[in-house]
């Protein structure tokens, strides 16, 4: 069964590219369904590649190659809780290695503009612990590009 609510990502004209390669990045992630226009439509052609029906990391989503009419920016992103700097690196480095960029803060996106938060849970644990734990993690996270595991530890600890 089709799911109730689902994350619409407007891409241009290459969502099923983008699909496979978060299928092949993240855990619980998919591509599902390909869907194909039936006739010709304003950005393309009958049989082209309309919509992708796709899972990321358990969050169903579809891809619309909708054209370049429309961009993609940082007030959505996804964002992914890691476990550990493997994991961490893992993420960050399947992203901007595969044409995406670097941010701040744990943040980075993928070469279709889409924007994703690599959160260790050991970052998200100390801000909602409070108090100068959350301080100190907070003002060592403000300096990190991709988070420092060790370097947010250490700022916890003092």
């Amino acid at each position: 069964m089709k799911p109730k609510n689902m994350i619409c990502l407007w891409f241009n004209n290459d969502a099923l590219e983008a699909a496979e390669f978060y299928a092949a990045t993240f855990p619980d992630s998919a591509v599902n369904n390909i869907f194909r226009a039936p006739s010709d439509y304003p950005s393309g052609q009958e049989g082209d590649v309309l919509t992708v029906d796709f899972t990321v990391v358990g969050i169903p989503c579809i891809g619309l190659n909708g054209g370049p009419a429309f961009t993609h920016c940082e007030a959505f992103s996804f964002q992914i809780a890691t476990d550990n700097q493997e994991e961490t690196d893992r993420y960050w480095n399947a992203i901007v290695e595969n044409g995406g960029e670097e941010s701040a803060c744990g943040w980075c996106k993928d070469k279709w503009g889409i924007s994703w938060q690599i959160t260790p849970r050991v970052l998200t644990d100390a801000l909602a612990a409070g108090g100068e734990e959350a301080r100190r993690a907070f003002e060592a996270m403000m300096t990190m590009g991709k988070i420092d595991c060790a370097g947010i530890e250490a700022a916890v600890k003092g």
